[in-house]
């Protein structure tokens, strides 16, 4: 992990703060790793047999937990989502230090040899752990509030970090009934921070037989009869990690709570369930479902579902009517990847810091190792610059830059010299600098995540295939072009961006189309030097074979998609509002009309599209019966909304598809595969297609 250009120092907070909030659970021997390990050994001896495993962690103390959870996963047909639950916001910096002085202290000595069967030393462990934690450092997870979903090994390890209040988190979730929490570990500094509630949630949600296991301060203080009852009154086994080959071995299996604790949680999801009615998810695959999933589209989106989905063993298949992917929206040379930030920091905006973050791993991911013929990636993570170009944009800037104490790994305010610096041209003025972002090649981006889903599982491109219409009959969608029909697919998913709404089933999405001309601009003289994406009235790359990107254009509903000698001036245009009387602007040279024309999908409220397809003509007709009363927005609120039965949606990502796909794309998948969602269930309906027509009538609005 190497620091960014001009970033300020990310260790916020001293060694012993840290020690403070992050206490080390125990003393970090060999004999403390030897016990947790023969802990962890036991659950996933225990549940060898699924395919996927959820483990739930409260508290992430020093981070050996965490790290000894992905050492002793060892078998390499099961996949692990081990979901991490913290209440202090903590970046890699901050990890690093704390790692860095852990695995310092573990002692060169042997396990104990009736722990463990296999005589590894002590050494041999602080080894294999201080590779996963750079690997988990490479990264970067931020101090953000919220989920940052972190896949390693294609997909055979996912760690989910949690951070924020643990009770507001924990119930923010929905249960996933086919997957639940199997076990939970709980560090021992954070036992009496949770309180009734934080236990009731957890299980919510737990499998019925789920087990809870601790560790005390000492082997001689254990668990006191409190903590004990505390979770026993929640259905839960307790058991402490210090006993283990001491008094008694951890429960972990034959656990079942009685008749009355079961029926509490059951109550639990069912409100939670009646609570959001009205945002329906996708139908639940079958585990041993043989067809695959078909997708329309050629763009970012459908490339990444399919990546999801294969690292989930799923099949898939993907019709595109270009002669090669990313012709469309996702064809521009060079896009700008960075968070979209609100002054609130409201939940368009965590959505946006979660999907940029998790983008930008998958880039990383995708590039780190590339296999024999893999596309690579064209990308930079130079960092984002964003400077206002009028006196209202400068009012909305100073709104978010002031609004929020934001995380400085995430952006952070510089003056005019210090912007001067970034960029490496003269822009004298002061913005707001993004370390992480950077700029990304779309259409590349989306090869390689295509070349890696079919590495990893059954996955095929059907190209020159224009799909002009859909039909659902009893055994599923099938998908018509002028002279084949393919199908019947049980599960359809429309990911074909400007074409989003070309079917009947598709044609009432509250969506637009929008024009945007990219120029290409020679890299020559001062200009050639920027060093970091601007975002101002437009935007401008740093070079990248030799041309930088200048743009865009922004039509609603195109009438052509021709080359517009205007739309060219007008970006040019945009540079000298934003920065006026600098002398680079007379190195940006228009004269070879280089530019490409695309069509993005937008929304009104900037969030995408995804999750069922909502059926509107079903919802109109039920308003007709159901509206403008109490009465009505009571069943609005408690009733299924109307879909397309085995129909999804991927698609209104905007301008910022970049930062948004990839990861609205992992949801969807981890939706059909009935897995755990990386996000809340309120930011899961800003994202229901049905959303603009639901948000009226949950208020007894006409429609």
């Amino acid at each position: 992990m190497t620091a960014e250009p001009n970033k300020p120092c990310q260790i916020k907070r001293d060694y012993q703060q840290l020690i403070n909030l992050y206490p080390a659970t125990a003393d970090t021997d060999a004999h403390y790793l030897s016990k947790l390990s023969i802990y962890q050994q036991r659950v996933f001896e225990a549940h060898s047999q699924q395919k996927l495993l959820i483990l739930g962690q409260i508290g992430l103390g020093n981070g050996l937990e965490l790290l000894s959870w992905w050492r002793t996963q060892a078998n390499p047909s099961q996949r692990l989502l081990l979901k991490v639950f913290e209440p202090n916001p903590i970046n890699a910096y901050e990890l690093k230090s704390l790692w860095d002085q852990s695995l310092a202290l573990v002692k060169e000595t042997p396990f104990e040899p009736n722990l463990e069967s296999k005589q590894a030393s002590a050494l041999e462990c602080k080894s294999e752990l201080s590779q996963l934690a750079q690997t988990l450092l490479d990264a970067e997870p931020t101090a953000i509030i919220g989920c940052q979903r972190l896949i390693f090994d294609d997909g055979r390890t996912t760690i989910d970090l949690h951070f924020g209040d643990i009770q507001t988190q924990l119930s923010s979730l929905s249960h996933s009934p086919m997957h639940p929490v199997q076990h939970w570990l709980i560090l021992p500094h954070l036992l009496q921070a949770l309180n009734h509630q934080s236990h009731w949630q957890m299980a919510k949600l737990s499998d019925d037989s789920a087990t809870i296991a601790t560790i005390g301060l000492s082997e001689s203080s254990g668990l006191s009869e409190t903590t004990v009852n505390r979770f026993q009154a929640c259905g839960f086994t307790v058991s402490d990690i210090n006993e283990l080959g001491i008094h008694q071995p951890v429960t972990l299996i034959n656990h079942q709570p009685d008749a009355v604790l079961l029926h509490e949680r059951q109550v639990l999801r069912q409100q939670d369930a009646k609570a959001y009615a009205f945002n329906p998810m996708a139908a639940i695959l079958p585990s041993d479902t043989s067809s695959s999933i078909a997708i329309i589209g050629g763009g970012l989106a459908s490339a990444h579902l399919a990546l999801s989905l294969a690292e989930r063993g799923q099949s898939t298949q993907l019709f595109c009517r270009d002669a090669k992917l990313g012709q469309g929206a996702s064809g521009n040379r060079q896009g700008a990847i960075y968070p979209l930030l609100t002054p609130e920091n409201d939940e368009l905006s965590r959505f946006f810091q979660q999907a940029f973050l998790f983008s930008r791993r998958r880039v990383q991911a995708l590039t780190s190792a590339p296999a024999d013929n893999q596309t690579s990636i064209s990308h930079d993570f130079c960092g984002v610059l964003q400077t206002a170009h009028d006196e209202r944009s400068q009012l909305r800037l100073d709104k978010i830059i002031q609004g929020q104490l934001w995380p400085s790994e995430i952006a952070y305010a510089v003056d005019a010299e210090q912007a001067n610096a970034i960029a490496k041209i003269n822009l004298d003025k002061p913005g707001f600098f993004y370390p992480l972002g950077g700029w990304v090649c779309p259409f590349e981006y989306a090869e390689a995540a295509i070349q890696k889903a079919m590495q990893l599982a059954d996955v095929s491109v059907s190209l020159n295939t224009d799909i002009l219409s859909i039909e659902r009959q009893s055994d599923g969608w099938v998908l018509l072009t002028e002279k084949e029909r393919f199908g019947p697919f049980a599960q359809l998913v429309l990911a074909n961006g400007a074409e989003l709404t070309q079917f009947d089933a598709s044609n009432k999405l509250q969506i637009s189309p929008f024009r945007g001309q990219v120029s290409h601009v020679p890299a020559q003289f001062q200009l050639s030097q920027l060093a970091t994406v601007l975002c101002a009235n437009g935007y401008l790359t740093p070079s990248h074979q030799g041309l930088h990107c200048l743009g865009a254009s922004y039509v609603k509903e195109p009438k052509h998609l021709d080359f517009c000698p205007q739309e060219q001036q007008e970006n040019l245009m945009k540079m000298h509002e934003s920065y006026p009387n600098q002398s680079w602007l007379e190195d940006i040279d228009m004269s070879g009309n280089n530019a490409r024309v695309g069509v993005r999908m937008v929304t009104r409220d900037h969030f995408p599209m995804m999750g069922c397809a909502p059926d509107v003509p079903k919802i109109l007709k039920d308003y007709a019966q159901h509206q403008l009363t109490k009465e009505s927005r009571h069943y609005w609120q408690t009733t299924p909304a109307p879909v397309h039965q085995g129909l999804y949606i991927l698609g209104g990502l905007g301008s910022r598809g970049l930062s948004s796909g990839p990861l609205a794309a992992e949801c969807l998948a981890a939706q059909l595969c009935g897995e755990p969602i990386p996000l809340d269930k309120a930011t899961l309906c800003k994202l229901n297609p049905n959303r603009m027509w639901l948000r009226k009538l949950l208020k007894g609005k006409a429609l």
